[in-house]
């Protein structure tokens, strides 16, 4: 989660240290499937005793419960008791904020979704207090919905997120250098102290969206991710991996120039794949501008019944971000470009032409069309990225929450 440090000081000696590990080491066994504590043990390669003392830890730190009698392993005797990942543990909590919506969502341990909230909603010139006011409001709704208390929180955003947590600039919504958890956290008070002293992160869209798609949807260890709201994103996934560059902004899909002397974009630049393929300009391109609403569903309704315009608007597009896709797979060579965010739902009318410029651009050969596909979250990813991203930081380090044992010199979050 990127955002504010969650608040762990690992204490001088080593040996606490080398117990923490060892707890995201059990975890992360336990996490993947249930096993009873020989199991751990054999696939760690920790004493029995080891693992019975870290799995009362997490047990006592409400991480992991006691399901029954693990699976037999076809070794004599009585099998032993399950561990498996705690559903009413501590939970992710993840937020939104879109150009037209917010949204908020809660998931257990497990990764299984327990609320989720969207408020249609203009954001675009608001002030950042005012759409953080009714973002606590969505967050505090959510979270009472679900019932579990939230370990930490990760806000999507469309636009450059800094390992610092400030929104450096966000074009679509008009906002720039926005320090997004201290402008949040004053919110979240105000609607109620629970979710106040929450760790806050955050991160572009697109990367969470990319980063959804591997964790839940299956996708490659190596792919490029592209996604469309408002704007056009994505996310380069290499090894399993976000690549975010040495800065933070890798990316900035929508700003790659796809027409050199075409038309003025608002980064300052010319002809700008978001000129051609983002919201605004498809909507113009299908004689729609001004259109009100979903514009996904919008453009998807008219191409479905054949509207003319809308659909040689989407093929347009598809051209546009083939000729930068195509330069991309050239550069990175991924094993799969995978279509997004809004363009997930628009891909019926995008694949044809996307399909011809990759064939027709793409040097290393030959190029399978299979290697094009659709997300399976569709516009789903960004927010279930947010909260997955919390739950999985928890598995990996489960040493702030875990209570320590006497005289061991951990403290916790604070």
């Amino acid at each position: 989660m990127r955002g504010e440090p969650n608040g762990f000081r690992a204490g001088p000696a080593s040996q606490q240290g080398m117990r923490r590990a060892n707890l995201a080491l059990v975890l992360g066994v336990i996490a993947r499937a249930p096993r009873s504590r020989a199991e751990v043990a054999a696939e760690t390669g920790l004493t029995r005793a080891a693992v019975s003392s870290l799995a009362e830890r997490l047990i006592a730190a409400g991480l992991v419960v006691e399901e029954g009698p693990a699976a037999p392993s076809g070794k004599v005797g009585r099998p032993g008791t399950a561990l498996g990942l705690n559903p009413d543990g501590p939970a992710g909590l993840g937020a939104e904020i879109g150009v037209r919506h917010l949204g908020a969502c809660v998931v257990d341990l497990r990764g299984e979704v327990r609320a989720w909230r969207r408020l249609e909603i203009r954001n675009q010139g608001r002030r950042p207090a005012a759409v953080m006011a009714d973002l606590a409001d969505l967050l505090h709704a959510a979270a009472a919905e679900a019932g579990l208390r939230p370990a930490g929180l990760t806000l999507a955003v469309p636009g450059l997120v800094g390992a610092d947590g400030v929104l450096q600039r966000a074009a679509n919504l008009g906002w720039q250098d926005v320090p997004l958890a201290a402008e949040l956290r004053p919110a979240l008070r105000a609607a109620g102290d629970d979710l106040a002293e929450l760790p806050v992160g955050a991160d572009n869209e697109a990367n969470l969206g990319g980063l959804a798609e591997r964790w839940l949807g299956a996708g490659p260890e190596d792919f490029l991710y592209v996604s469309a709201e408002a704007g056009v994103g994505a996310a380069i996934v290499v090894g399993g991996r976000l690549l975010r560059g040495a800065r933070g902004y890798a990316g900035e899909f929508g700003h790659v120039p796809v027409h050199p002397d075409g038309l003025r974009c608002a980064c300052g630049a010319r002809g700008c794949l978001e000129q051609y393929a983002g919201e605004a300009a498809v909507l113009r391109a299908a004689r729609l501008t001004g259109a009100r609403g979903d514009w996904v569903a919008l453009l998807a309704e008219r191409a479905t019944a054949g509207d003319t315009a809308a659909r040689m608007a989407l093929a347009g597009a598809a051209r546009a971000l083939g000729i930068a896709a195509a330069g991309a797979v050239n550069l990175l060579d991924p094993a799969e470009v995978v279509l997004g965010g809004g363009y997930a739902e628009l891909a019926p009318w995008l694949l044809p032409a996307l399909r011809a410029e990759l064939a027709a651009r793409v040097t290393v050969r030959p190029w399978a069309e299979e290697r094009l596909t659709v997300a399976r979250l569709g516009r789903r990813g960004p927010l279930l990225g947010a909260a997955v991203g919390v739950v999985r930081a928890i598995v990996a380090d489960p040493g702030p929450l875990a209570a320590p044992g006497p005289g061991e010199g951990w403290t916790g979050p604070g």
